[in-house]
């Protein structure tokens, strides 16, 4: 596309601002003149070729042009008879510089703002800038629009017209059409006349279609007056502040993109998503919420970068209050609907407005994104994220998975309610579940070999956080080696309960005999699991079973700092009782003496209490231990009986997942 810039005016009406240059040359800010400008937007949205209509002090321009915009390829075309003519012929004369491409044709004394010059280049076919916000001028140019074509443009239309300013977007069949008629007029002796009175006898052929700006800066500076408007409408412009936020770790050209587009608008501030926002509602970050902050501010174009703490705006839009809010047009649908009515709401509460831009759907995207879970995924990673998670949030919930598609519903289940996400922060893989799945009792009958297959099929397809159930964790010795392996895994931490012998499920209470290990013993296990393991990322926590063996509060309280003595970085503590009474006692005098070390409970049968009641009493860790295998067999039990019932699967198919969608969930890339 090829710019076309009429600057063959005298500007009588500018005075003395014009005796010694063209009024193009007028200062328009402190460090611009309108020209000057004008070069400078161009260049910025790729345009690097112009044609410049000369009439006065042509020498003056030409030197200027090449000082302010040295990088264009500029054509000056001279208007000898600028006394007697209009713009109409100095078109004329620059006709055969302008046949070959797409026009955007101005005046040189026009003034707009950036986000003008975008719409009008990204908008489809031949376009004409108009407004209708502003009021119609009586001496300047209006458009008369009828079924949404520019039928006529000129200063004495009134009727069915808006106010329209010099600013076209012309494909070249169009052009050619008007340029056509043009030389047509000038040829015939029409020189005086605007260059829109041709316009007028050919929009029947031309198709212009108006571009509406409604409020933004665009208008033609012809007298003192106008410069001192305009300079001041220009200054409130180029103050006017700029919202966006952003989750991402990794920037596309998709990202770039958008954010050229919103510096353009004004001054430009990034929002970038705290970890514990984004964890919340997608992957984990691979970079923290400080580098990806640091990975914004050097962009050229950002002002200033914020961290915004949640997934909702409006606490940041009500403390900022920027002028824009942009973002891309994908959250119209989905669940970040209800994000975007909650800023929109906002915005107009104080004055903002929200600008929108086609989303970036690149297929690179998706490799992009894949090749983050594959970080994610790494062993290294992974096991220092429970940690992180828990320094992060302070609670954090765990939802059991027993295979690699229990695996992925926990690593892709997500809620979103309120313009907020919930999801799991990491998987429990239980002994209990591991067994029942192999229709093996639970009594450490499953081997260590074959439990670490289980591990391994959900790393392969998963990247959250893995506790591991490790039972008693066995003889020392075994149990050293245990957790060298899961630290090789990516395992973020095994739990292991203060018993010995042959386990019993904790279900079961006094009902069996179970004995509990004695604190020196089950204190030498965890000091040597802690000698053993490579790297501070791995977390032993120990079980305690004084509550379901019925040993009382003060074993169990004993235990426990015994135990974090030994070098326990977590206390898991257990009951078997619907009433939570005793879990509150034991916490409320755990915390009383030690409010670091984190707590974790398994709320199966006390499983009235929320998440958000156990973080007020000082719990970091929910384990849910075994809902999926609990929801599967009734699940499975009902379709084989509805088969057997009716002698077909019809009925059981309706309360069935069809099968492409689950194999949607799994991996391409695994």
């Amino acid at each position: 596309m090829k710019a076309l810039i009429l600057n063959s005016g005298m500007g009588r009406r500018m005075g003395v601002l014009s005796s010694e240059h063209p009024k193009c040359m007028t200062e328009i800010s402190a460090m611009e003149t309108i020209l000057s400008r004008q070069l400078r937007q161009l260049s910025e949205a790729g345009i690097r070729e112009a044609v410049i209509t000369t009439g006065p002090f042509e020498e003056a321009l030409k030197q200027y042009c090449a000082q302010v915009a040295p990088g264009m390829d500029i054509t000056f075309v001279n208007n000898p008879a600028y006394r007697e003519t209009n713009y109409i012929y100095s078109i004329y004369l620059a006709r055969e510089a302008l046949r070959d491409d797409d026009l955007l044709l101005m005046h040189g004394d026009l003034v707009f703002e950036n986000r003008v010059l975008d719409q009008i280049l990204s908008a489809k076919g031949s376009r004409m800038a108009v407004s209708s916000l502003a009021p119609l001028p009586e001496k300047d140019f209006k458009a008369v629009i009828r079924e949404g074509r520019i039928e006529k443009v000129g200063i004495e239309f009134f009727d069915s017209a808006l106010a329209a300013q010099p600013l076209y977007r012309l494909e070249k069949r169009d052009w050619w059409i008007w340029l056509e008629e043009i030389t047509a007029f000038c040829e015939a002796g029409q020189r005086s006349c605007y260059a829109e009175n041709a316009l007028n006898r050919v929009t029947d052929r031309c198709i212009l279609l108006p571009l509406d700006v409604e409020d933004a800066l665009c208008g033609e500076v012809d007298t003192p007056e106008d410069l001192a408007i305009m300079t001041e409408k220009l200054r409130a412009a180029e103050n006017r502040t700029v919202y966006m936020c952003f989750s991402a770790d990794v920037l596309h050209s998709g990202h770039m993109a958008i954010i050229r587009k919103a510096a353009r608008l004004g001054k430009l501030t990034i929002g970038v998503l705290s970890d514990e926002a984004v964890a919340s509602y997608k992957r984990f970050p691979i970079l923290p919420a400080e580098e990806r902050m640091a990975l914004f501010a050097n962009i050229r174009g950002v002002d200033r970068v914020v961290e915004q703490r949640t997934l909702s705006y409006r606490e940041t839009l009500l403390e900022l209050r920027p002028d824009i809010v942009v973002h891309g047009d994908n959250w119209r649908q989905g669940f970040q609907r209800e994000l975007r009515r909650e800023v929109m709401d906002t915005l107009e509460s104080y004055g903002g407005r929200l600008v929108e831009f086609p989303y970036s759907d690149d297929p690179r995207l998706k490799a992009l994104e894949n090749a983050s879970r594959k970080e994610l995924s790494l062993p290294d990673n992974r096991r220092g994220r429970l940690r992180k998670l828990l320094d992060m949030k302070g609670l954090i919930t765990v939802m059991e998975a027993h295979d690699g598609l229990t695996g992925l519903l926990v690593e892709n289940t997500v809620i979103h309610e309120g313009g907020s996400s919930r999801q799991f922060d990491a998987m429990w893989i239980s002994s209990l579940c591991d067994s029942t799945a192999r229709g093996k009792p639970d009594i450490e009958l499953v081997d260590m070999t074959s439990r670490f297959r289980t591990v391994d099929d959900i790393t392969e397809v998963t990247t959250k956080p893995i506790i591991f159930d490790g039972d008693t964790g066995g003889l020392t010795e075994h149990f050293v080696y245990t957790v060298r392996s899961l630290e090789k895994m990516g395992v973020s931490a095994v739990i292991i309960e203060d018993k010995t012998g042959l386990k019993k499920n904790s279900l079961f209470g006094t009902e069996v005999a179970q004995t509990q290990d004695s604190i020196e013993n089950f204190s030498a296990k965890i000091a040597a699991g802690k000698k053993a393991q490579k790297s501070a990322d791995f977390m032993i926590i120990a079980r305690i079973e004084s509550l379901i063996l019925e040993k009382g509060m003060e074993d169990a309280l004993k235990r426990a700092f015994a135990f974090v003595k030994a070098g326990a970085d977590g206390i898991m503590i257990h009951s078997r009782k619907k009433d939570p009474a005793e879990i509150f006692a034991f916490i409320e005098a755990f915390r009383a003496a030690d409010r670091v070390t984190p707590l974790v409970v398994v709320p199966t049968s006390f499983n009235s209490v929320t998440e958000e009641e156990f973080k007020a009493r000082g719990v970091n860790i929910v384990i849910y231990a075994n809902q999926l295998m609990r929801s599967e067999v009734p699940a499975m039990t009902k379709t084989a009986e509805t088969i057997l019932r009716h002698h077909r699967a019809l009925e059981a198919d309706e309360s069935l997942m069809p099968f492409r969608e689950i194999i949607r969930m799994i991996p391409e890339d695994i």
